[in-house]
């Protein structure tokens, strides 16, 4: 969706569930992406600045003091500020093809669905935020909560990764609900698949959008 203030570019945003393989996917389409000429920039959320690099294992670190539900839901949406300002928008002026791993969506999916604060206000405090920045393409890799999280080792799961599967269930229930009421910017893929299946119909849903946005590679300069 071009919004406001967003000239060129093309953003696309990976959500889902714990374990669905999201970082890997972003760098391997990345690496599809470049091959093909186009430009493009990775990042994550929470981070891709130096601000949002200090507050990720404030939120993620798994010996961190619990915190409140409002108090979380702000921490990723500060970082996420200084990140649209900093990095995504900057990128997408310049007109390249921005892959953030995580988005608003997630604040949506797990402090909305998962911890149960309030739907609206955090859809307003994210507008606010982003300046209503919103992704053209956001891809949900999708798959059951007991296969997500039997994929990352038990020493290796952060503050998120060990809540309840009861909160999994509702943050995935989330994720479905969004897409279903947006399908003209939601592409769902099967992450339970083999990894290299994953990447072949990620790789043809963001060639389909970028045709149907009218995004061309980089041309090549003559000698």
């Amino acid at each position: 969706m071009q919004t406001a203030g967003k000239p060129g570019g093309f953003f696309i945003t990976f959500e889902g569930p714990e374990g669905g393989g999201k970082s890997t996917q972003v760098h391997r389409l990345a690496a599809a992406l470049a091959d093909q000429r186009y430009s493009v920039w990775t990042t994550r959320e929470p981070g891709g600045t130096r601000v949002g690099e200090m507050i990720r294992p404030i939120l993620l670190g798994r010996g961190q003091a619990p915190m409140t539900p409002w108090s979380e839901a702000l921490l990723f949406t500060a970082a996420r500020a200084q990140h649209v300002v900093e990095v995504i928008r900057p990128r997408l002026e310049r007109g390249e093809i921005v892959l953030c791993d995580r988005y608003t969506d997630s604040t949506m999916a797990y402090q909305g669905y998962g911890r149960g604060l309030d739907l609206e206000t955090l859809r307003r405090l994210q507008s606010e935020a982003t300046g209503g920045l919103q992704p053209d393409l956001t891809l949900l890799l999708n798959l059951p909560v007991e296969t997500g999280l039997s994929r990352i080792p038990r020493l290796a799961r952060d503050r998120l990764d060990r809540e309840t599967a009861a909160f999994h269930q509702r943050v995935r229930a989330g994720y479905q609900e969004m897409a279903a009421a947006d399908p003209r910017r939601w592409r769902e893929v099967d992450a339970a698949a083999a990894e290299d299946q994953v990447a072949k119909d990620i790789f043809r849903l963001v060639s389909e959008g970028l045709q149907q946005a009218g995004v061309r590679p980089v041309q090549r300069r003559s000698a």
